[in-house]
């Protein structure tokens, strides 16, 4: 048999490169032993539980930062029967406020370790309760709602479930709460425009948008009832307009005022968002603002100083971070007295809004 040709080359093999074992990961027992406390110390100390001394604490993270270790989020959650998720329940997602609270509430949680679950829940959902307890059972340890009516038996469910709770908008008897003062923003918004001596005020986003279970608008309104029956005047009933707290809400409730035989001088849009679509259908319709029309919103938006919008600014996600402390001051101590928070807002008169032609 012929044997094979012997290669011109060969090809020896290198030296076998073998991979360095892994670093073991710094334990919690390492930490205990160099700060010379115990294992259930080092714990405490490091997820912010009270009965350490401020020294100790200290010393526990200076150590654990030296050493590098991170406690294991599944052992924490498996030791501590949590699940270390809190849950934000809105009932619209497409919107600028509810955006932003829920960003102020994610902070919060992001830097204390905590992750975040939102859930929309319509005021007008089949299921009709706002407690959506089906789908977010064992999967959070406190819920946080913003703007969300929670009726008795809701609470009852709630505490029954020994959920940590939170409100934003609503003052809610055994719940801590972060409340926003509507009523007095309508009325904020009304005497301003009031005092420019306009009295055919136009209100878009008002009063039968879900009443029942979604009662900033409700709150707002009267405000606005308010600012005008100081005055010994009455709010026209003819001159308010649903605006679903959208653009394109606010630009179809302000093409019917605008077409009215005797339209406003001025428009109230309960939400920024709407007074953006107010602007634009003033503009389609040949209007001036604020020559012929002012417009006055709500909120604040980052896009209300681009277009010089006069509004009541809130500080939308301060309140959602200020909630979120408060809930996690509750799952870190237990039984605590309700926190009740006032979120702050101020008027912000910019270039929509002026005197009414003489």
């Amino acid at each position: 048999m012929a044997r094979l040709p012997t290669p011109l080359t060969s090809v020896r093999a290198g030296p076998r490169l073998v991979p360095a074992p892994p670093m073991a990961r710094p334990t919690i027992e390492q930490v205990a032993d160099r700060a010379g406390v115990s294992v259930a110390t080092v714990s405490r100390a490091l997820r912010g539980l009270p009965n350490v001394a401020p020294t100790t604490r200290a010393r526990v993270a200076a150590v654990a930062r030296e050493i590098g270790y991170r406690a294991d989020p599944a052992a924490v959650r498996l030791a501590s029967g949590r699940s270390r998720t809190v849950g934000v329940v809105v009932p619209m997602l497409n919107s600028w406020y509810f955006a932003n609270v829920v960003a102020g509430v994610e902070a919060v949680c992001a830097a204390e370790g905590y992750d975040l679950l939102v859930v929309c829940q319509p005021p007008d959902h089949p299921g009709g309760a706002p407690v959506p307890m089906r789908s977010i059972e064992r999967r959070v340890d406190g819920l946080v709602y913003v703007d969300v009516r929670l009726r008795t038996e809701d609470v009852a469910v709630l505490a029954a479930a020994g959920v940590a709770v939170v409100t934003i908008g609503q003052r809610v008897g055994p719940f801590s709460s972060v409340w926003v003062d509507d009523e007095r923003i309508g009325r904020m918004a009304a005497d301003h425009l009031l005092d420019l001596g306009h009295r055919r005020i136009g209100v878009v986003g008002a009063d039968d948008m879900w009443p029942q279970a979604y009662d900033v608008p409700t709150r707002r309104s009267a405000g606005i009832r308010a600012a005008f029956t100081a005055r010994g005047l009455a709010l026209d009933p003819t001159l308010i307009e649903t605006g679903e707290f959208t653009v394109d809400g606010g630009t179809d409730a302000a093409r019917r005022l605008l077409s009215l035989p005797q339209p406003p001088t001025a428009i109230i849009a309960l939400s920024d968002e709407m007074a953006f679509g107010v602007l634009g259908a003033a503009r389609t319709l040949g209007w001036s603002v604020p020559d012929d029309l002012s417009v006055i919103g709500v909120d604040d938006h980052d896009a209300s100083v681009v277009l010089g919008l006069t509004t009541v600014r809130q500080d939308v996600t301060d309140h959602g971070a200020r909630a979120a402390r408060a809930l996690l001051l509750h799952l870190g101590e237990g039984d605590r007295d309700a926190d009740r928070l006032v979120g702050r807002f101020e008027l912000v008169e910019r270039f929509t809004t002026a005197p009414p032609r003489a």
